[in-house]
């Protein structure tokens, strides 16, 4: 596993102690929050709404998840969310590198592949292709 410089959005977070399991660290599940919440905030970020896209028919829906879990988060660790994307195909590949903010080091990596529904039907979306492009130049 190679982390990705080719970053285009982060955002911070903390650990909430109702986050933890009985070892006091983060649930595995909780990271699968952390980074759908990134995903979340870089789109709105673009101005896209999934709301207003819903209502037009068009849903992103998580296809495939390659998770590797590095060194664990606890409560009240502080963590910066670092995503990298990529388009192949209809498909959009996120990168996600959570690191912790005290030493930057890295506690989970995630490959997350969306792809697009459109009234039920699997294709290419002009809305989301438009908004990636304006940080993804050849997009």
């Amino acid at each position: 596993m190679k982390t990705n410089k080719n970053y285009i959005y982060e955002t911070r977070m903390e650990v909430r102690d109702y986050e933890c399991d009985i070892q006091g660290i983060v649930n595995n599940a909780n990271y699968l929050h952390y980074t759908e919440h990134t995903r979340h905030r870089f789109i709105r970020s673009l101005g896209v709404s999934f709301a207003e896209l819903h209502e037009k028919g068009i849903d992103p829906v998580v296809a495939r998840m390659h998770l590797e879990y590095k060194t664990p988060l606890v409560c009240d660790d502080e963590f910066i969310s670092r995503l990298a994307l990529r388009k192949e195909g209809v498909r959009y590949v996120f990168t996600h590198d959570l690191y912790r903010a005290g030493d930057e080091r890295l506690c989970f990596h995630a490959e997350v592949t969306l792809v697009i529904l459109t009234n039920g039907k699997l294709g290419p979306s002009k809305e989301y292709d438009e908004a990636f492009a304006k940080v993804i130049p050849n997009f």
